[in-house]
């Protein structure tokens, strides 16, 4: 299955460093959506998450209070509306991005820039229907992918550790080379914590030459992931 519906009674953590932990509430299936919780520099932010049973308390070892629940693609409403009043705060949203505001029914504070102090906001809009925010924290040299990039099957070939999306080989977003990230997360998979600005530049200069290769192995299964979002 592409994605599981039903409430996750045991998840996967992954990602953990100082700054924030992530976490797979469905590890088996096809897209393996991830969620974050990462340190900015007011609190926590929950990032695209997902919820399952006693997830709080992974969020808890963060030790410090969440601020708010960022939800970065516009496939990603995700269960940001339960977050959003399990921890009595709003869902934020980019004032250029659509889909979510009618999909969740906790209030939902638009912003025009970056999250706060500590992040750079790329916006990237690929096709329409196809709208995403890139948080790049710069207290932490963290880099957030939320759809465009992932570690699942369904994005990378060959060595990649990262790899773009396959319609995104196309036109990658090179805007992301000015970043030298010392670790990658993403919507979909685990994140990249070694080497992570040599694979991001690998997966931008190689992704339309390996397009034909990634239309081959991807296709059906990018297919299928796009299906179950729908």
């Amino acid at each position: 299955m592409a994605y599981v519906r039903s409430l996750s009674t045991e998840y996967r953590t992954v990602d953990r460093w100082d700054d924030g932990v992530g976490w797979i509430a469905h590890p088996d299936e096809l897209g393996r959506r991830a969620s974050h919780a990462v340190r900015g520099q007011d609190g926590v932010w929950l990032i695209d998450p997902v919820r399952s049973v006693d997830v709080d308390e992974l969020i808890g070892t963060l030790e410090d209070d969440v601020v708010g629940v960022a939800v970065c693609s516009c496939w990603h409403a995700r269960d940001a509306d339960w977050f959003a009043r399990e921890y009595d705060v709003p869902v934020f949203v980019p004032e250029w991005m659509g889909r979510v505001e009618e999909r969740t029914d906790a209030p939902v504070r638009r912003y025009d820039g970056t999250l706060d102090a500590s992040t750079h906001v790329v916006r990237c809009e690929p096709m329409p229907m196809w709208e995403e925010a890139i948080i790049y924290w710069d207290s932490h040299d963290t880099l957030y992918v939320p759809d465009s990039m992932g570690t699942v099957g369904s994005f990378v070939v060959g060595d990649e550790r990262i790899g773009l999306e396959v319609l995104r080989r196309l036109a990658p977003p090179r805007s992301l080379r000015r970043f030298e990230p010392e670790r990658i997360i993403v919507g979909h998979g685990d994140g990249v914590f070694e080497d992570a600005t040599r694979a991001l530049e690998n997966a931008l200069a190689g992704g339309r030459r390996r397009f034909p290769r990634a239309v081959l192995e991807n296709g059906p299964k990018t297919v299928r992931s796009l299906v179950g979002a729908i």
